[in-house]
């Protein structure tokens, strides 16, 4: 298989429409080159590969069927979507994914009217599709909403809180469950494909009980049947029941790569009178792609790869993750002391908290994507005595945002939050940057917010927070590796709200939060070799503040800069509003603060991604030397 695979269908199709002028019979192939293409893209470029490569024959049916893009297709999450971006006119940019300038690995509204919504976090797609659906029945426009959602994400309440409210769209609104863990239905066969193009024919959709109708015709064939199918066709009755008492007609469960199942069925959805429809296809994940098949966590997201081995490139060895100093660090922790817990939300390997389920099972949850249910259940546990962590990307985390507020900081339980990737995460661009963690959570009474600037600061924060009990405690900590220190091999318990000087100077003082820590010392080196004798504080804490240290380094420099990887309204604000109050920067001190921009950044390499932020050594340098040169020349102009 080489880097441009032989795909002659494929290529005589730029649009959905070029696909819908193809026999049914090229269907097949058309998905196979679909498929190859997709491997080869991502083989390239590194990505999501097998959720993209369980959906590629469904991605075909659905844009053959429906009319997209008047007819809206929902992604949910969106990391599934490379095949559709081949079909939907951006197949000569799809070995840019997740690169700087190129296509987001995600659904992206910007980059094309076949993505009419935006997703890279999980079950928001039935929500989507029936607001697109209920505006168009209320404008009396044509067109349907189709929301493709995976099982996992059916783990979340909203999907089910967008279900219960979907009667309403009637016909106009199509929701497909991708059930690739085979975590509702058994496994599908002929019988299965029989019965859902029965089921989803006029004649049975005119009935609105149909899961009862459905049980009473299969009781007469189930009696004739294996034991096996007998057991299988009880559950595909029953799978049903819940969706239809939430108000839809449930088709299915039938497979999701046999084409010609799926078109007749999708035909019969698209042309029903009623409605909303949920079809239930069973996939497999990295389908065709026997590396991705036989190992789906590991090629769930993956490095750059050989096509025909499956090899994935390796980063050069180095320091270890900041996810697994933590992960580890937690280990050693819950060896002397039971009431540790670790949850996490569908991401155990992402935060580390895998490696604490392999030693404590009994003591780990994944609550699946259930974000806010995770922090409560924390909540809880911490109310019962327990010492828990609730391990969350600081993306995922805004999703419980309200169970943080209301759940933990009101009642000032000791909730642990490990906050990984937080800050900017390269490749996967805005909607995974942790870039306002810092902003919503020390804007909270009762929380105690702080950031390592390193791996060994890390396992300090760690033992922090377990002997932490007199209310909420955050550390945040980036994505990627550590810079190389010794780990320590006995923890220190960090005096809450004190940071530390870690170089002396006396003219500008820098005050990092977290790992932009590296980079100050280089701005001072930097500054140093300008005659600019530079203190630089690693802060530790952005709440409570080090008002002490603060005060001190605020009245002994002419010059003093606070830098952090998070948003505005972060450690600079409170640094800004301390000074402010405490009438700090009455006698002329010039204050600057550093932090991410107020916009959303695109995906790229980390280290251009932090250029574009300004946070790096070089920028630290010119806003010390353009707050010395320029502070008094602008206020004489503003004067004039």
């Amino acid at each position: 298989m080489s880097d441009t695979p032989d795909t002659l269908l494929l290529d005589t199709v730029n649009t959905p429409a070029d696909l819908r002028k193809l026999a049914p019979k090229q269907l097949k192939q058309l998905a196979d080159e679909l498929r190859t293409e997709t491997i080869s893209a991502v083989g390239q470029t590194g990505g999501h590969l097998g959720s993209g490569l369980g959906v590629v024959e469904l991605t075909v049916a659905i844009h053959y069927v429906f009319n997209t893009p008047d007819d809206r297709l929902i992604w949910d999450v969106g990391h599934q979507c490379y095949p559709h971006k081949i079909l939907t006119g951006r197949r000569d940019r799809i070995r840019t994914l997740r690169q700087g300038g190129g296509l987001s690995g995600f659904t992206k509204r910007s980059e094309s009217e076949y993505d009419p919504f935006g997703a890279a976090h999980s079950s928001t797609s039935i929500s989507a599709a029936l607001g697109f659906a209920i505006a168009n029945k209320l404008n009396d426009a044509p067109g349907k909403a189709i929301a493709v959602i995976g099982d996992g994400s059916m783990s979340a309440g909203m999907a089910y809180e967008a279900m219960n409210n979907a009667e309403a769209a009637g016909n106009r609104l199509v929701v497909i469950l991708n059930d690739n863990d085979m975590s509702i239905a058994p496994p599908v066969g002929g019988l299965s494909a029989y019965l859902a193009r029965m089921v989803s024919s006029s004649e049975y959709l005119g009935l609105r009980s149909l899961a009862s109708k459905l049980t009473s015709k299969l009781s007469k064939r189930v009696h004739k049947t294996a034991s096996k199918v007998e057991e299988y066709a009880r559950g595909m009755a029953t799978g049903g029941t819940l969706f239809e008492e939430l108000g839809f007609y449930y088709v299915g469960p039938i497979d999701g790569h046999n084409l010609e199942h799926l078109i007749p069925v999708l035909e019969n959805v698209r042309d029903a009178k009623e409605g909303p429809v949920l079809v239930h296809v069973v996939t497999k994940k990295g389908k065709g792609y026997a590396p991705a098949e036989n190992s789906a966590d590991k090629y769930h997201g993956v490095q750059k790869f050989d096509v025909i081995t499956g090899t994935q490139d390796k980063a050069p060895p180095g320091p270890p993750a900041y996810q697994n100093v933590f992960g580890d660090a937690l280990v050693k922790e819950a060896a002397t002391d039971s009431r540790i817990v670790a949850i996490t939300a569908a991401m155990p390997s992402g935060t580390g908290v895998d490696r604490f389920a392999k030693a404590y099972p009994d003591r780990a949850f994944d609550v699946g994507i259930a974000e806010q249910h995770a922090v409560t259940f924390a909540a809880g546990l911490a109310a019962q005595g327990m010492r828990p962590f609730c391990a969350i990307y600081s993306t995922f985390l805004q999703r419980a945002y309200d169970q943080v507020v209301h759940d933990v900081a009101i009642q000032n339980l000791p909730v642990r939050f490990a906050i990984d990737r937080a800050g900017l995460v390269g490749a996967d661009g805005a909607t995974h940057a942790g870039s306002f963690d810092v902003t919503y959570l020390a804007t909270l009474p009762n929380f105690v917010v702080m950031s390592p600037a390193d791996e060994a600061e890390l396992v300090h924060m760690t033992h922090t927070a377990v002997l932490h009990d007199s209310g909420p405690i955050a550390l945040r900590y980036p994505r990627g590796n550590g810079t190389g220190v010794d780990l320590p091999q006995v923890p220190e318990r960090l005096e809450i709200g004190k940071g530390r000087v870690v170089r002396e100077g006396k003219t500008v003082a820098i005050l990092s939060l977290g790992t932009r820590l590296a980079e100050a010392l280089k701005a001072a080196d930097a500054l140093e070799a300008k005659g600019l004798s530079t203190t630089v504080a690693d802060l530790r804490f952005a709440k409570p503040l080090d008002e002490d240290l603060i005060r001190r380094l605020l009245t002994t420099h002419e010059v003093a800069v606070t830098i952090e990887e998070a948003a505005v309204g972060g450690l600079g604000a409170h640094v800004l509003t301390y000074a402010s109050d405490a009438g700090l920067i009455d006698a002329g001190l010039k204050l600057r603060t550093m932090r991410l921009p107020d916009v959303f950044q695109d995906q790229n390499k980390p280290e251009l991604q932090y250029d574009e932020a300004k946070l790096n050594a070089q920028h630290i340098v010119e806003t010390v030397l353009k707050a010395l040169r320029h502070n008094s020349e602008g206020v004489a102009e503003a004067r004039a």
